[in-house]
């Protein structure tokens, strides 16, 4: 437990993006007044009014260190003008006066720069709770939890030009603040009479003033790359509107175009057709009792629509078995409907429904040699599963489901108020062979 020293502060995520700038032909002389939160937002606070406000008041020094830190501009003071004024009628009175004594001229003050353009905007939106969640899991009195929470500031800034009064460029840029905390504890009897007790945990949060820096620090280069473009400031060479920062720019800037509010890509990432192949375990639940859990595989094909819709077309073999008495090999084929919540996005969970039949045989051969329109036992079936998009054509997948038979003839037995049905778990991946245009 001892105190830190004052240290220099950290450069803001991202900054390197800032100071990588291509050095420009001439720097700009910018002003800026007034670049302030324009909120009013409080900070938010779970017990009560809190009366600090949510983001820092200083956003003019920080744009002002952003705009030194590019190399584009040449800062010029404009907030406190007043006390810079102040300071050179001081200067010139103290030298009349030394003029005056010693009959020696003094020097002229030299003259105040002007701007070329004037830099407003300030931070419009702070907006908290975005994204709260959180989980747990406790076992016998162990167990451990963790929370979440995620707010967003957003910047404007634009430049204007100070001989005709011409809004020459606006950005706007955001960034995410997130807020966790996670705690472990155990709460159980050891031994008779003994009791242990232990908790530990942590809290984190981004500090919000390196948040509103970096959020800066991007409207700035978007700022002088923007101009760059439109030809209102030149690099140094030609070649710099063709060098990799500026091309991650424009990809950036077109990425964000196809994305939602939460920065996440919306885009058709799944092809029209698709080759599956997944492995798992099926856990059999009938008219006997003891289940084991034994393994399955299947093939497939998906055919995905522009929609939330896709389709699968599978076939797979596997066990359904129970501890003694009864052991049989399965052979299915199936059609699935699968509804997908975030069809735009890399990650989607999905709802699934389908139907198929399935043929059994105390082996593969005999399951397989069984295949007849007279010996199959029909199923409905409902799943949950998501997917994850790991490049642009595999796609890897998990999925849960249940299998309910139509009929009670599959163990050939008939007992009990419910039909047979058995539970099953798997993992695959996802081949597409096209994209959608």
């Amino acid at each position: 437990m001892q105190t830190s020293r004052a240290a220099l502060g950290v450069p803001a995520p991202g900054n390197d993006a800032l100071v990588s700038l291509p050095p420009p032909q001439q720097k700009v002389v910018a002003a800026v007044y007034k670049f302030r939160d324009q909120t009013g937002q409080y900070k938010p606070s779970a017990t009560g009014a809190s009366w600090s406000t949510a983001v820092t008041q200083g956003t003019t020094t920080i744009l002002l260190k952003s705009l030194e830190e590019s190399g584009w501009f040449t800062p010029i003071e404009r907030e406190n003008l007043g006390n810079l004024l102040n300071e050179r009628k001081i200067i010139r009175s103290t030298r009349a006066e030394a003029e005056q004594l010693t009959g020696k001229p003094e020097p002229l003050l030299p003259s105040l720069l002007f701007a070329g353009i004037i830099l407003e905007g300030g931070i419009i939106s702070y907006d908290a709770n975005v994204i709260t969640g959180g989980a747990g899991l406790r076992y016998f009195g162990a167990g451990g939890s963790g929370q979440y929470r995620e707010d967003k500031v957003t910047v404007y800034l634009r430049a204007i030009s100070t001989s005709t009064g011409e809004i020459l460029k606006t950005v706007y840029t955001s960034k995410t603040i997130l807020s966790q905390s996670m705690d472990f504890g155990v709460f159980r009897y050891v031994k008779f009479k003994r009791l242990l007790e232990a908790e530990t945990g942590f809290t984190y949060n981004e500090p919000s003033e390196i948040a509103v820096k970096e959020a800066i620090d991007k409207a700035v280069q978007s700022m002088v790359i923007e101009g760059m473009l439109a030809g209102y400031w030149r690099p140094q060479t030609k070649e710099a509107l063709d060098s990799p920062i500026v091309k991650e720019y424009l990809q950036e800037k077109q990425d964000a175009q196809n994305s939602d509010i939460h920065g996440q890509i919306m885009a058709q990432r799944r092809g029209a057709i698709g080759i599956s192949v997944a492995g798992g375990a099926l856990r059999y639940n009938g008219d006997y009792s003891d289940p084991k859990i034994t393994p399955m595989a299947e093939a497939g094909l998906r055919f995905s629509t522009r929609s939330n819709l896709s389709f699968d077309v599978r076939v797979g073999g596997g066990e359904l078995s129970t501890e003694r008495n009864f052991q049989q090999k399965i052979v299915y084929g199936e059609v699935d409907v699968n509804y997908n919540l975030f069809p735009m996005l890399a990650h989607t969970p999905y709802l699934q429904i389908g139907a198929g039949a399935l043929s059994t045989g105390g082996n593969l051969g005999d399951a397989l040699g069984n295949v007849s329109f007279n010996n199959l036992n029909s199923y409905v079936k409902a799943g949950l599963g998501v997917e994850f998009m790991a490049s642009k054509r595999f796609g890897v997948e998990a999925n849960v489901f249940s299998s309910y038979m139509l009929n009670d003839t599959m163990d050939e037995v008939q007992r009990g108020r419910f039909n047979d049905y058995y539970w099953g778990g798997k993992v695959g991946v996802n081949y597409y062979l096209n994209l959608f245009k």
